[in-house]
């Protein structure tokens, strides 16, 4: 029983033992399932966070692939733009070339036209009177014949003793008159050239104008420089004592003054304004008071730069600030700081030649146009503002009497004033200087227009080249050759007398020839 008891216990342990070895199988088996099944959760969790993250990087890569290509398309176009203009500039330089040679070449056929059909005419004209001289040379000889009894080589003999006896006198009065005009007309024109060699003097010159304009890189800056409400154009304003104009034109402003130092100011605060980007009344004072300095700085320099150049010392500072105002101002479309160099050279040079001191010559003449820094701020003469400019900072009376005379304000009485009235004309009235007003330009050209068609015979008339040729069409069965000359002479000279033109003025008068004179 025992032995049983126990084989049965141990049966029974065996296979308790079987059973708790299948349930702690189980058990782990169980475990490592759970174990698998989360490493597989955070490896699936792991591949799509890498994912995610691959994602997002090809995205940005893909933008700032994107990014690059714009620049470099910009940068392409900008480039190729830059290529066109070039282009094209060259392309309309050989069209002007072109037109130009069209043109040269129209001219030459032109010409080669005229002379051909005065050739024809003048041919034409040779064979009608040689054939009229043999008909007068035949009748004459029928005539001497029946009525001297003389043959025909005696009649002609006599013939040509008697024109040679004539033509002999005659050539000898033509000669006489001829060295008379001639010596005349020698002395006239030296006295022409020499004053065109003079008025040519080389000299920078600059156009008149009374605005500024201003670049500025986008028209959505235009909204920043007027401002709420417009405060910061009224404070621009207000403080440059010019007017500031903004407009429909692209990307520009325009600044207008008639003061040219006040307009260089607001030109030159506007443009630190736009540099900086800060546009508000504060800034703009602050850019304001900065370009006052810097062209006040400008201004000394000019004065002191044009004394140095001219060798005029000593010249008081508010005279060297006043003079170099002058840099901005303009008369006519001449810089008057380049047009009073210009003055101070000529009447050194004019005073060496004449022995006078050719240092006070340049002093006046370097001052002579001191009173136009003011006159717009001042009523008055600008010869006499300038001179009570010099005299109020000590400049010696014969300079101030020559400032003041240098438009006959007060009567020249010394050499210097006269040296210095020459030297202003020169300057101004030489070609090229000064730009006419656009009235009184049409005004010169028909009043030229008008001298020629009050002749009779005029049948038309030009006047071409801004006024400096004068083109007469003229009617050929009033007008011969002989008058033609004689007509573009008489016009010439009521040019001369009742006109004022810079340079010269061409007279052409056009029958079946052309007769030219010279206006000088």
């Amino acid at each position: 029983m025992e032995i049983l008891l126990i084989a049965i216990a141990a049966v029974i342990g065996i296979a308790l033992g079987i059973v708790i070895a299948r349930i702690v199988t189980r058990s782990a088996a169980s475990r490592a399932a759970d174990e698998a099944q989360s490493v597989k959760k955070k490896a699936e969790s792991d591949a799509h966070e890498m994912i995610e993250n691959a994602k997002s990087r090809v995205e940005n890569m893909r933008r700032e692939a994107e990014l690059e290509a714009k620049d470099q398309a910009l940068r392409y176009k900008q480039e190729v733009d830059a290529d066109n203009k070039e282009r094209l500039n060259e392309i309309r330089a050989a069209e002007n070339r072109v037109t130009q040679r069209e043109e040269s070449l129209d001219r030459r056929s032109e010409s080669l036209d005229s002379r051909e059909h005065q050739i024809s005419s003048l041919q034409g004209q040779v064979e009608s009177r040689e054939r009229k001289v043999a008909e007068a040379e035949a009748d004459v000889n029928q005539k001497l014949e029946r009525v001297a009894g003389m043959s025909p080589e005696e009649a002609k003999m006599e013939l040509l003793d008697t024109i040679r006896d004539e033509v002999t006198h005659e050539s000898a009065a033509i000669i006489r008159e001829a060295e008379t005009r001639t010596k005349a007309e020698a002395d006239k024109k030296a006295r022409m050239i020499l004053s065109l060699a003079i008025q040519r003097v080389a000299a920078d010159h600059t156009a008149e104008s009374t605005v500024t304009t201003i670049h500025i890189p986008s028209d959505d800056l235009k909204g920043r420089i007027i401002g709420r409400e417009g405060r910061n154009i009224r404070s621009f304003e207000q403080l440059t004592g010019t007017n500031l104009i903004i407009d429909d034109t692209p990307e520009c402003v325009t600044i207008s003054c008639f003061d040219p130092v006040r307009r260089e100011i607001g030109r030159v605060t506007m443009e630190n304004l736009i540099a900086d980007g800060r546009i508000h009344p504060a800034r703009i004072e602050e850019m304001y008071d900065k370009a006052v300095k810097l062209v006040s700085q400008r201004v000394h320099e000019a004065g002191e730069q044009a004394a140095f150049d001219t060798g005029v010392h000593d010249l008081n500072p508010e005279l060297v600030n006043t003079l170099g105002r002058l840099l901005y101002r303009t008369s006519y479309g001449q810089n008057v700081l380049n047009h009073s160099l210009e003055v101070a050279y000529l009447a050194g040079v004019m005073a060496s030649e004449l022995g006078l001191d050719p240092v006070s010559a340049k002093r006046a003449g370097l001052l002579h146009d001191l009173g136009k820094a003011v006159d717009h701020e001042v009523d008055g003469s600008h010869a006499v503002l300038g001179a009570d400019l010099a005299r109020r900072y000590g400049e010696k009376p014969e300079i101030v009497h020559a400032i003041e005379a240098h438009h006959e304000d007060v009567e020249p009485n010394t050499v210097l004033d006269v040296l210095v009235q020459a030297a202003d004309a020169i300057s101004a009235a030489r070609p090229g200087a000064r730009k006419e007003t656009l009235d009184a330009y049409i005004k010169r050209l028909e009043k030229l227009e008008e001298i020629a068609n009050s002749y009779e015979g005029v049948e038309r008339t030009f006047a071409i080249q801004a006024g400096r040729e004068v083109r007469v069409m003229v009617e050929p069965e009033v007008v011969d050759e002989a008058q033609a000359v004689v007509l573009a002479h008489d016009i010439a000279h009521q040019i001369e007398t009742e006109t004022q033109y810079p340079g010269q003025v061409k007279v052409v008068v056009i029958r079946e020839s052309r007769a030219i004179d010279y206006a000088k």
